[in-house]
């Protein structure tokens, strides 16, 4: 077994016993291991009674983050004419068509969010294998197939975070940089857990949010009093 650092030995001493803690107290233990000489993500997981297999249990949503993720957000349009100008004039990153879905099946997929216009759907479904098991596929069920290319490219260079529960019901996503101020987090981590809980499906049976788990990129986790990320 590898030895642990004495960084990584001292963040775990520091979890250890923390359980079901307050957002406010979740975040402060999280800045403090968070160490690295990088600026670490603070990462948010939640355990939800759902299972994604079935079409009435799938959680997916969309949610700006009053404070933004701190994280540069490459986004790549689907549009032509002046649609495309409007995408590039916004700030997207990558805007093409064809072309554009050329790169991509030749493996080039340098941008973190996909947007495009309707008319581009049946070039983009084409990539539907590629995109789609990176969560990169555009749906107009999170705003991403649209007319309105300048807002979707805004949004997503805003600070917007897509979600979807994976496998075992499980939704996870940044929700900050740890050089963020505590109150800059716990406001983000409330508003994320908020978006999940209003995106509960219709088929969900028992208990919808099972557990609710922070940590930063290169930190241990601790969980966090469904009741305390809720603001109940």
């Amino acid at each position: 077994m590898a030895k642990l650092g004495k960084r990584t030995t001292a963040a775990r001493a520091a979890f250890a016993g923390k359980l079901d803690i307050t957002v406010e107290d979740a975040v402060a233990l999280v800045k403090t291991s968070a160490t690295a000489k990088f600026d670490e993500t603070v990462e948010i997981a939640l355990n939800l009674g759902v299972d994604p297999r079935h079409a009435d249990q799938m959680v997916r949503g969309v949610v700006s983050l009053p404070n933004g993720t701190g994280k540069t957000v490459r986004v790549a349009v689907f549009a032509r004419g002046p649609k495309a100008e409007e995408a590039t004039a916004a700030g997207a990153d990558i805007v093409g068509a064809e072309d554009l879905m050329e790169a991509i099946q030749g493996g080039k997929i340098d941008f973190d969010r996909c947007i495009a216009t309707p008319d581009m759907m049946p070039i983009v479904g084409r990539l539907g294998k590629v995109l789609g098991p990176r969560n990169l596929m555009p749906n107009p069920k999170v705003g991403t197939v649209t007319m309105d290319v300048k807002a979707a490219v805004e949004a997503a260079k805003g600070g917007e975070v897509q979600f979807k529960a994976e496998k075992g019901g499980v939704v996870h996503a940044g929700v900050g940089k740890a050089s963020f101020s505590a109150e800059q987090l716990v406001e983000n981590v409330r508003a994320f857990v908020d978006a999940v809980q209003k995106a509960r499906p219709s088929g969900t049976k028992g208990t919808y949010m099972q557990k609710v788990s922070l940590a930063s990129t290169m930190g241990p986790g601790v969980t966090i009093s469904i009741d305390s990320a809720t603001g109940n």
